[in-house]
């Protein structure tokens, strides 16, 4: 295990880990709700760290990113664990399972990358923020070695390790669940406005957004709420690509996957406040 950056003791042994919105306070032997931080001896870790349970090359488009680097393929791993628990999750088997993996250090994953003559490593398949340090140290060797850095998020960060790692990402595409913020709360597990500061604090660091919305029937496919969240983004970030994905059923969630006439209103709304808005996972 790696020990974790971004936490600090309460005086009262307890850990606080500073990493996302959750502050998780931690006693000996227990975790985080994203379940792979964990206090051993005094010290919080990273059990993830290195565990590397995909791996694979892509397009860029398929991140999704469309606006940056168009053509490139990019060299996508990810670990496991997530601080958020959404029902509908799409890949519940990295973010909420432990899959088997095979240890990799950055040095490995950032020579895997050049052997297979990428221009880029992408952090991606379940949530990588909880896999930081892995991501914060691959990301920096990376960008000394001349790669591009790509990342794959929900958004939930806290201000102080987003802006550490910024300068060290090229592109990000950020998953905004919904406008709800209760459904953020009770379906996710989350919450909406630090997401919606994520986008913010990415702009003003000058890093490459794109957006991606998963339409869920009943809980993200209502047109006025919808609008309200593009109405939201065009006036905190501006004009930025816009992906609307389509749900399908998973983990706890059993509802038929979204309507493709639904998908092609809300895409509608969509261009009235986006250049770019582009449906995923149609066919």
């Amino acid at each position: 295990m790696k020990e974790a950056m971004f936490y600090k003791t309460d005086g009262e042994g307890l850990i606080i880990c500073e990493l996302c919105p959750h502050r998780c306070r931690i006693s000996e032997g227990g975790g985080g709700k994203c379940g792979v931080r964990e206090v051993v001896n005094g010290k919080l870790y990273a059990s993830n760290y290195g565990k590397v349970s995909s791996m694979a090359i892509d397009p860029i488009e398929k991140k999704p990113i469309h606006r940056w680097h168009s053509g490139s393929k990019t060299l996508s791993f990810g670990t496991f664990g997530c601080n958020m628990t959404c029902q509908f999750c799409q890949n519940f088997v990295l973010s909420q399972q432990k899959p088997d993996y095979t240890y990799m250090s950055p040095e490995e994953v950032v020579k895997e990358a050049e052997r297979l003559g990428l221009e880029s490593i992408a952090y991606t398949y379940n949530e990588p923020s909880v896999y930081y340090e892995m991501v914060y140290e691959t990301a920096k060797l990376a960008k000394e070695r001349g790669l591009f850095n790509v990342m794959v998020t929900n958004g939930f960060l806290n201000e102080k390790p987003l802006k550490k790692l910024l300068p060290l990402i090229d592109a990000i595409n950020v998953d905004v669940k919904t406008y709800n913020n209760s459904i953020y709360k009770n379906v996710c597990g989350g919450a909406l406005e630090p997401v919606l500061n994520t986008l913010q604090f990415i702009v003003a660091s000058c890093v490459h957004l794109e957006i991606t919305c998963l339409l869920v029937p009943g809980l993200f496919d209502d047109l006025g709420e919808v609008e309200k969240l593009f109405k939201r983004i065009r006036g905190d970030v501006g004009n930025i690509p816009v992906h609307l994905s389509r749900y399908f059923p998973r983990y706890q969630y059993g509802e038929p996957p979204t309507d493709i006439g639904r998908m092609l209103e809300i895409q509608y709304l969509a261009l009235k406040h986006f250049s770019y808005v582009k449906l995923g996972n149609v066919y």
